[in-house]
């Protein structure tokens, strides 16, 4: 296997394994539909990379979590759930991203294959992935308090709004991580699919973290292998999600011969 492909293999299995953990937070605060539409906030970002020939990942971040971050001032400021929040900020970075992004390069925007990495693009994934990772355990305790009562957490001393605004900054730079892959459609699959197939077998939350996390690793070895050999596409996201999504009905059907 080609360096750069090795090195693509195990960055998206960082961005799976952080994928796999901030998902099971987002299944528990009711944002799975709502994490599916951030991913889409870094559209505009890549379509204006894309035009000025730039890494389309630096315009993906900017608007990834410039989106992100305006999603949390409608919430705060306004009173919108946080689902109707990204559901107004989606709309324009949907429509702004498919009018700029060039029509030979809307592919790869949307489903990954965003180039080879090299060793700072792989350097900075691992960092970034990381980062998450070490972000979902220093703030698990105060996340699952504020998810089941914001009341009893602010009465605890936990600065509710700012920690909601920390862990969609999180969310958002796992997506970041994994646009390379699975593009600004599908980068929130390994995010969500893989929590809700955990939930089915998870009775206590250390369960639940290292089910959803396996789930989301073993997707992507399964993308890579079956893309490789049966659908030999520019990216791995279409066949890794499949896998996922299967992954998830057997999960319903298992919980229900229980």
């Amino acid at each position: 296997m080609h360096e750069g492909n090795i090195l693509l293999f195990f960055l998206a299995l960082c961005f799976a394994l952080a994928a796999g953990l901030i998902g099971c937070f987002a299944l528990m605060k009711r944002m799975l539909l709502a994490s599916d539409v951030i991913s889409h906030l870094a559209l505009p970002g890549l379509g204006v990379a894309f035009l000025l020939k730039i890494n389309p990942l630096y315009g993906g971040a900017v608007t990834l979590f410039l989106g992100t971050f305006l999603v949390w001032q409608l919430q705060k400021k306004t009173g919108l759930a946080t689902d109707a929040s990204i559901g107004v900020v989606f709309a324009a970075a949907l429509a702004i991203g498919a009018a700029v992004t060039p029509k030979g390069d809307l592919i790869d925007a949307l489903f990954g294959g965003l180039g080879s990495v090299n060793w700072l693009g792989f350097l900075l994934g691992v960092a970034a992935s990381a980062v998450v990772v070490i972000a979902v355990f220093l703030m698990k305790d105060r996340l699952t308090l504020s998810t089941f009562s914001t009341e009893l957490a602010a009465s605890s001393g936990i600065r509710v709004d700012p920690l909601d605004l920390i862990y969609l900054l999180v969310f958002s730079l796992t997506v970041l991580v994994g646009l390379r892959f699975m593009g600004a459609l599908l980068a929130s699959s390994l995010i969500i699919l893989p929590a809700a197939a955990a939930r089915q077998f998870a009775d206590r939350l250390s369960r639940f973290f290292v089910i959803s996390a396996a789930i989301s690793m073993i997707s992507i070895v399964a993308g890579v292998f079956f893309n490789t050999y049966l659908f030999h596409l520019s990216t791995i996201a279409p066949a890794t999600v499949i896998f996922a999504a299967l992954v998830f009905a057997a999960s319903l059907i298992v919980r229900r011969s229980w």
